[in-house]
């Protein structure tokens, strides 16, 4: 017997503001914006760096902290139980965020990074005192991003795509929690294997802080929102109010990441298309192989779609925070994982679209899919 959803709640957790709706374009003139501001500022980097704790930039920190608390703070943790019930999207998500993921992104960034494109990267910078090639600095950012399972928007890919949203909030749920105990020892590993060696304590300080912390305070909060104020009260204005703090706080990150990398960005602007290809290559890749395992395991489209959406998206925001963390501001590392931001969303919309127009591949769940996607009353498989 299946669970209903809340449509009420489905509808709060997928409306895309007007911001998110047009994020990419925010991107981009945050991108301009920085470059600008570098250029005609360039003592700002000396400011910034002022303000710094055992090289942790104060305001980067701070910035960071509210994209993540956002996204903690609407996931019911609670549910995570529920996956045990029907284990099979879940154990694929784990699959392939953290068995096929990370290893398919070292080989694409290898390939076309550090091969293809190596004589269009042939310039080096200085990391935390060491000289390193740019190639290898991107490729540390497009690993960064490889082992960063997507916890954020992927609930509004699950609304767009007419997914099972209880479902995806448990696999948000699971993937969240795996995180906090993967994500440093798979990042040590690979980047040590790729040249860029850095302390496993730096690693596992960046994962606590940047995921930790705000996990931490977001179920926390929401225990005591739904204690003294309720379940509505969270969802129809807590929420509305905390969703423009979150892209704010990543346009104004933004801002700052491109206001270091200015300089590099005007006198080598084909870098952002290089790094940006095998990017897009691992997101398709990687949603192609999860949708056709789902298909070869009978999964319902409702239980597919988000399975395979979560696999090819990114967890940008912790690995920008994880880059900046380990190699600077104003490093390679850093530039890539902000290029991951600029792709996300359009390719992500793609996708969507693929999985809406190819759902009849898939037994349908006739009560989620009617309740979920009114066009699908019937036929089912």
């Amino acid at each position: 017997m299946t669970s209903r959803i809340n449509p009420k709640a489905v509808k709060a957790g997928g409306n895309l503001s007007f911001f998110e709706k047009y994020l990419t374009i925010w991107v981009i003139v945050c991108i301009l914006l920085g470059i600008a501001l570098g250029r005609l500022f360039p003592g700002v980097s000396q400011t910034l760096d002022a303000m710094s704790i055992y090289n942790v930039s104060i305001p980067i920190a701070i910035c960071l902290f509210f994209m993540m608390y956002p996204i903690m703070v609407k996931i019911d943790f609670s549910q995570a139980v529920q996956a045990a019930k029907a284990p099979k999207p879940v154990i694929l998500t784990l699959v392939i965020n953290w068995l096929v993921k990370p290893f398919t992104m070292v080989a694409f960034a290898q390939f076309f990074l550090g091969w293809l494109f190596l004589p269009l990267l042939n310039s080096t910078e200085v990391i935390r005192g060491t000289e390193v090639t740019l190639a290898n600095s991107y490729i540390a950012g497009a690993i960064l991003l490889g082992i960063a399972p997507c916890t954020a928007m992927v609930l509004m890919w699950g609304y767009l795509s007419y997914s099972n949203q209880g479902h995806t909030l448990v696999m948000v749920a699971v993937n969240s929690l795996a995180m906090l105990f993967l994500y440093a020892p798979l990042g040590k590993w690979l980047l040590s294997a790729n040249n860029l060696t850095v302390p496993w304590q730096t690693i596992v300080f960046s994962v606590l802080i940047y995921v930790g912390l705000p996990l931490a305070a977001g179920i926390y909060s929401r225990y005591w929102i739904f204690k003294h104020k309720g379940k509505d009260w969270f969802e129809s204005q807590f929420l509305q109010y905390l969703s423009p703090v979150a892209i704010a706080a990543l346009l104004l990150t933004l801002i700052l990441l491109f206001a270091f990398k200015g300089e590099l960005i005007v006198n080598n602007p084909l870098h952002i298309l290089l790094i940006a290809v095998p990017l897009f290559v691992q997101t398709n890749f990687i949603f192609l192989i999860a949708y056709v395992v789902g298909l070869k395991l009978n999964l319902t489209y409702e239980d597919a779609a988000p399975a395979a959406l979560i696999g090819a998206s990114n967890h940008f925001e912790v690995a920008i925070a994880t880059a900046v963390m380990l190699f600077g501001l104003n490093s390679g590392a850093a530039l890539a994982t902000v290029v991951g931001v600029l792709i996300e969303v359009p390719v992500m919309l793609m996708l969507v679209e693929v999985c809406k127009k190819t759902a009849f591949w898939f037994p349908r769940d006739p009560e989620k899919a009617t309740l979920l996607d009114p066009r699908c009353a019937s036929p089912y498989r």
